[in-house]
């Protein structure tokens, strides 16, 4: 019997004539080598992952304030409400500014308009069919007073219809009935924030307030709300924690209804209502003259469908134009637009951001590339020499391509540290919200392994193409 061993011969370039695939254990092998000399160069190996680490940490602390901007956009579409239009008076010294500029203006404003009020709200309801609900209000400040403690705040004239409108609920107690709405009773809800300031310790349902000189029984309690300065400002939006909701009826009758004309604004002296034989508030003049003839302060409408909103803003307006002889003492908001136009900014904005971050990956990319390739240079000789003791093209590949994607993927775990540092800390000293996602980090550590396998390639195939025999002889 006879045995013909078949050896493998070594290439002028010192690779494997016919070489099989790569076993698990000699890939381990050649990780283990390739984790050998990250190890032993480790100062040039961190300095080679900064790109990355800060790619990484810019990338996840941008995306952090991007999603941080959008659930403040949506946190506040939640609290101006769905698919709403708002309408508001304009004040005297608004109109008489237009008036001076435009004679048309002058014109129009010399007409008499009874102002926004109630019967407005109930022509929007009643005429308009795409209109599900509207929610008239009307406010005034005032002394708070119960359990010894008085705070100046808001007192709300409104129908049930405005808690469905802003997504209000109660904590407890009950909403207003059909009587206490027909009728006006002295009856009110409190927002937490007065809760907690006059009834700390007591509660509050069934307990009476004093607003003004008018005692107000207490039914219900609504949920924590908390609403951004901004939006206050922008949107018109009231903090909702800090006042007491009555029915529009019990402020109209029991405050004041700035429709009713009487002697005393006549004569040009104050106004005060009488209710009952007591005085429950009084207006001075200059108020009532800022506050024309507007019998509420607010309308909120409510569109059945995002698509109807612009056609049922122009109906709108064209309404009450007419109803109010053609004088423009009014003007329409529409929240969930301004939203949408500022959320569409904000998304262009974070896109720029997003793509500035990315681009140090790129760098740190780059950066890896060229200290793998000066490596190339500096270990030609252990590379002749790998190659003349058997390994292949395959294995001198691996061996630099896993080189430099420890490098990338130890520089993307630290720089997601450094993210999620550097998005608390901006949190924390800007007051700006961040949100760090699962995704971001997942997109990050991708890119970076992919940045570390794609730029570490090149330096990796040109150890591979060196001549083992001219290696050798590299000094």
């Amino acid at each position: 019997m006879r045995f013909i061993f078949h050896l493998p011969r070594i290439q002028p370039n010192g690779g494997w004539k016919n070489f099989k695939p790569l076993t698990l254990e000699r890939k381990l092998y050649i990780l283990t080598i390739a984790l050998e000399a990250v190890i032993a160069n480790k100062f040039r190996s961190m300095l080679t992952a900064l790109g990355i680490i800060f790619g990484v940490a810019a990338v996840i602390a941008m995306l952090a304030i991007g999603n941080g901007a959008q659930q403040e956009i949506l946190d506040q579409m939640k609290l101006v409400g769905v698919n709403n239009i708002i309408i508001m008076p304009r004040s005297q010294s608004k109109m008489e500014e237009e008036a001076k500029k435009d004679d048309k203006g002058k014109q129009a404003s010399e007409k008499f308009s009874p102002g926004l009020s109630l019967k407005d709200a109930e022509s929007i309801k009643t005429m308009i069919p795409s209109v599900s609900k509207v929610s008239p209000e009307v406010v005034y400040e005032s002394p708070i007073l119960a359990e010894g403690v008085s705070v100046y705040g808001k007192v709300s004239g409104v129908t049930p219809d405005f808690f469905d409108v802003f997504n209000l609920t109660l904590e407890r107690g009950e909403m207003f009935n059909e009587e206490q709405l027909k009728y006006g009773k002295a009856v009110c809800i409190l927002g937490s924030g007065l809760k907690a300031k006059l009834f700390p310790n007591v509660d509050p349902i069934g307990q009476f307030v004093k607003c003004g000189n008018v005692w107000l029984k207490v039914t219900g309690i609504l949920d924590n709300r908390s609403v951004s300065a901004n939006l206050t400002e922008n949107l018109g939006i009231s903090d909702y924690n800090n006042q007491v909701y009555a029915p529009i009826q019990t402020i109209l009758l029991r405050y004041r209804d700035r429709s009713v004309v009487t002697t005393a604004m006549i004569r040009g002296g104050s106004s005060t209502v009488v209710f009952d034989g007591g005085m429950m508030s009084s207006f001075s003049e200059g108020e009532a003259s800022e506050d024309g003839n507007n019998q509420i302060d607010k309308i909120v409408v409510q569109v059945k469908e995002t698509e109807f909103i612009n056609q049922t803003s122009e109906v709108i307006t064209r309404m009450l134009k007419r109803r109010h002889a053609g004088v423009d003492d009014f003007e329409i908001k529409v929240p969930e637009l301004l939203l949408k136009q500022e959320q569409r900014t904000k998304d262009i904005f974070n896109i720029v951001l997003g793509a500035i971050a990315s681009i140090s990956l790129i760098v740190g990319g780059i950066g890896i590339m060229n200290i793998m390739l000066a490596s190339v240079m500096e270990r030609t000789k252990e590379i002749g020499i790998r190659m003349a003791t058997g390994a292949t093209r395959r294995d001198v590949i691996f061996q630099f391509l896993s080189e430099a994607t420890m490098i990338s993927l130890s520089g993307g775990i630290i720089g997601i540290f450094l993210g999620l540092t550097l998005a608390k800390v901006i949190m924390e000293i800007t007051g700006i919200l961040t949100i760090v996602s699962i995704s971001s980090i997942v997109i990050s550590f991708g890119v970076s392994a992919s940045v570390g396998i794609l730029f570490g390639y090149m330096p990796a195939k040109k150890a591979a193409m060196q001549d083992p025999v001219a290696s050798l002889r590299y000094e």
